[in-house]
Protein backbone atom coordinates (compact mmCIF):
# COMPACT_ATOMS: atom_id res chain seq x y z
CA UNK A 1 0.00 0.00 0.00
CA UNK A 2 1.55 3.45 -0.91
CA UNK A 3 0.12 5.04 1.82
CA UNK A 4 1.83 2.99 4.06
CA UNK A 5 5.58 3.40 2.21
CA UNK A 6 4.79 6.97 1.97
CA UNK A 7 2.77 8.87 4.09
CA UNK A 8 2.45 6.33 7.74
CA UNK A 9 6.02 7.10 9.24
CA UNK A 10 5.69 11.06 8.45
CA UNK A 11 2.12 11.30 10.02
CA UNK A 12 3.17 9.01 12.98
CA UNK A 13 6.25 11.63 13.93
CA UNK A 14 4.39 14.74 12.87
CA UNK A 15 1.42 13.16 15.59
CA UNK A 16 -1.47 13.29 12.76
CA UNK A 17 -2.06 9.52 13.15
CA UNK A 18 -1.17 6.63 15.25
CA UNK A 19 -0.30 3.96 12.86
CA UNK A 20 -0.57 -0.62 13.91
CA UNK A 21 0.98 -2.89 11.72
CA UNK A 22 0.62 -6.63 11.51
CA UNK A 23 3.95 -8.44 9.75
CA UNK A 24 5.85 -11.46 10.32
CA UNK A 25 9.50 -11.54 11.58
CA UNK A 26 10.96 -10.75 8.28
CA UNK A 27 9.05 -7.37 7.68
CA UNK A 28 6.32 -8.19 5.37
CA UNK A 29 3.05 -6.37 6.62
CA UNK A 30 0.00 -8.55 5.96
CA UNK A 31 -2.33 -5.53 7.47
CA UNK A 32 -2.36 -1.98 9.38
CA UNK A 33 -4.75 0.81 10.39
CA UNK A 34 -4.24 4.03 11.43
CA UNK A 35 -6.22 6.43 14.12
CA UNK A 36 -6.38 10.37 14.71
CA UNK A 37 -8.43 12.17 16.41
CA UNK A 38 -10.93 14.20 14.67
CA UNK A 39 -14.84 15.64 15.76
CA UNK A 40 -18.06 15.54 13.88
CA UNK A 41 -21.03 18.06 13.43
CA UNK A 42 -24.26 17.36 15.36
CA UNK A 43 -25.86 17.79 11.70
CA UNK A 44 -23.52 14.46 10.50
CA UNK A 45 -23.86 12.57 13.66
CA UNK A 46 -26.06 9.87 14.45
CA UNK A 47 -28.30 10.89 17.28
CA UNK A 48 -27.06 8.09 19.74
CA UNK A 49 -23.29 9.94 18.97
CA UNK A 50 -24.47 13.88 19.44
CA UNK A 51 -26.86 13.21 22.41
CA UNK A 52 -25.42 15.65 25.59
CA UNK A 53 -22.58 16.21 23.81
CA UNK A 54 -20.75 19.87 22.20
CA UNK A 55 -20.98 20.25 19.08
CA UNK A 56 -19.03 19.48 16.95
CA UNK A 57 -18.54 15.56 18.96
CA UNK A 58 -15.26 14.69 19.59
CA UNK A 59 -14.46 11.65 17.86
CA UNK A 60 -11.48 9.18 16.85
CA UNK A 61 -11.60 8.32 13.30
CA UNK A 62 -10.08 5.09 11.76
CA UNK A 63 -8.31 6.86 8.86
CA UNK A 64 -7.52 3.53 7.41
CA UNK A 65 -7.70 -0.41 7.46
CA UNK A 66 -6.07 -2.59 5.09
CA UNK A 67 -5.21 -6.15 4.81
CA UNK A 68 -2.60 -7.76 2.01
CA UNK A 69 -4.43 -9.74 -0.68
CA UNK A 70 -2.47 -12.44 0.63
CA UNK A 71 -4.32 -12.53 3.82
CA UNK A 72 -7.63 -11.93 2.52
CA UNK A 73 -10.16 -14.21 3.46
CA UNK A 74 -8.18 -15.01 6.81
CA UNK A 75 -10.23 -12.67 9.24
CA UNK A 76 -7.36 -10.45 9.92
CA UNK A 77 -9.15 -7.16 9.03
CA UNK A 78 -12.07 -8.37 11.68
CA UNK A 79 -8.98 -8.61 14.07
CA UNK A 80 -7.45 -5.10 12.76
CA UNK A 81 -11.25 -3.42 13.54
CA UNK A 82 -11.47 -5.50 17.15
CA UNK A 83 -7.90 -3.96 17.98
CA UNK A 84 -8.80 -0.44 16.77
CA UNK A 85 -12.17 -0.03 18.61
CA UNK A 86 -10.65 -1.47 21.96
CA UNK A 87 -7.99 0.99 21.40
CA UNK A 88 -9.95 4.28 20.45
CA UNK A 89 -12.21 2.81 23.20
CA UNK A 90 -9.60 2.95 25.95
CA UNK A 91 -8.59 7.07 24.61
CA UNK A 92 -12.52 7.35 25.16
CA UNK A 93 -12.01 6.72 28.53
CA UNK A 94 -9.38 8.94 29.34
CA UNK A 95 -9.95 11.76 27.07
CA UNK A 96 -13.88 11.68 26.55
CA UNK A 97 -14.64 11.04 22.69
CA UNK A 98 -17.89 9.35 21.86
CA UNK A 99 -17.28 7.20 19.14
CA UNK A 100 -14.88 6.00 16.54
CA UNK A 101 -15.92 7.25 12.76
CA UNK A 102 -14.97 5.68 9.53
CA UNK A 103 -15.29 6.56 5.73
CA UNK A 104 -16.54 3.53 4.18
CA UNK A 105 -14.91 3.69 0.62
CA UNK A 106 -17.41 1.89 -1.16
CA UNK A 107 -20.18 -0.79 -0.15
CA UNK A 108 -18.28 -3.46 0.17
CA UNK A 109 -16.11 -1.88 3.41
CA UNK A 110 -19.78 0.01 4.25
CA UNK A 111 -21.46 -3.92 4.88
CA UNK A 112 -18.06 -4.64 6.97
CA UNK A 113 -18.11 -1.89 8.75
CA UNK A 114 -21.95 -2.42 9.80
CA UNK A 115 -21.49 -6.02 10.18
CA UNK A 116 -18.99 -4.58 13.47
CA UNK A 117 -21.93 -2.58 14.44
CA UNK A 118 -21.29 0.77 12.48
CA UNK A 119 -24.11 3.16 11.63
CA UNK A 120 -24.36 5.18 9.11
CA UNK A 121 -24.60 9.62 9.12
CA UNK A 122 -27.84 11.19 8.56
CA UNK A 123 -26.22 13.54 5.97
CA UNK A 124 -23.46 11.30 4.93
CA UNK A 125 -24.61 7.30 3.87
CA UNK A 126 -20.69 6.47 3.76
CA UNK A 127 -19.90 7.63 7.19
CA UNK A 128 -20.09 6.04 10.05
CA UNK A 129 -19.87 5.48 13.49
CA UNK A 130 -20.02 3.04 16.27
CA UNK A 131 -20.69 4.90 19.83
CA UNK A 132 -19.05 3.48 22.46
CA UNK A 133 -21.26 3.20 24.86
CA UNK A 134 -22.67 0.44 22.88
CA UNK A 135 -19.80 -1.35 23.91
CA UNK A 136 -19.51 -3.52 27.25
CA UNK A 137 -16.66 -1.80 29.58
Amino acid sequence: DNWLRRRALANQASGASRTFVVADPAGRVFGYYAMAAGAVSHQNATSSVRRNRPDPVPVMVLARLAVDRAAQGTQLGGALLQDAVQRAHAVSIHAGVRALLVHALNERTKTFDEHYGFRESPQHPNTLMLPFHRLSS
